[in-house]
């Protein structure tokens, strides 16, 4: 199925659908469906899992409007549903004060069990900007990522890339703290 066909952001707003990407194994089962459809026994093997589980979790993903039956064939006298992400893109809402960042939380996971010998770039930088400069290198960012999510050819492996720009929380300076 061409990405040409698909919206381009898909919203989550329910709570069934937050619950549905929220689950780590789901988060790697839109990974393997990011760029082509896959049926149930491929999403399985790309994944780790038993067919009944890999099952459970897409139509877990089915239902929350997240992933969706894109056709279907018959071998042996089996339909066979080839599944794909609803969007190229999932816009998670803001997770609010001291709520969990899915998104950061699946990064996290993905980076740890990435292959230790292989080849990462994993950077943090502390900056000091003005609003503007915040602005306007969030928006390079963003620029960036999409520049290269259009170059993305679904036959080349994968590869990652999550950023953050954030204020982080403001810490009370304590007597002795240097400024």
């Amino acid at each position: 199925m061409p990405t040409d066909d698909l919206p381009e952001t898909f919203h989550v707003t329910t709570d069934e659908q937050l619950r549905a990407v929220s689950n780590l194994t789901r988060h790697r089962i839109m990974a393997v469906l990011r760029f082509e459809p896959a049926t149930i026994t491929q999403i399985a093997e790309r994944v780790g899992l038993a067919k009944g589980s890999s099952s459970y979790h897409v139509r877990l993903l089915e239902r929350a409007g997240l992933v969706k039956v894109v056709r279907t064939r018959k071998v042996r006298g089996v339909t066979e549903r080839y599944y794909a992400m609803a969007a190229r893109s999932i816009a998670l809402p803001d997770p609010g004060e001291g709520g969990p960042d899915v998104l950061m939380r699946h990064a996290v996971a993905d980076l740890e069990a990435s292959p230790a010998d292989g080849e990462r770039h994993v950077r943090m930088a502390h900056l000091r900007l003005t609003e503007e400069q915040f602005a306007e290198l969030g928006a390079r960012l963003q620029a960036l990522a999409d520049e290269y999510r259009e170059l993305s050819d679904p036959s080349l492996p994968d590869a990652s890339l999550v950023f953050a720009l954030f204020h982080p929380a403001r810490r009370e300076q304590t007597e002795g703290d240097a400024k």
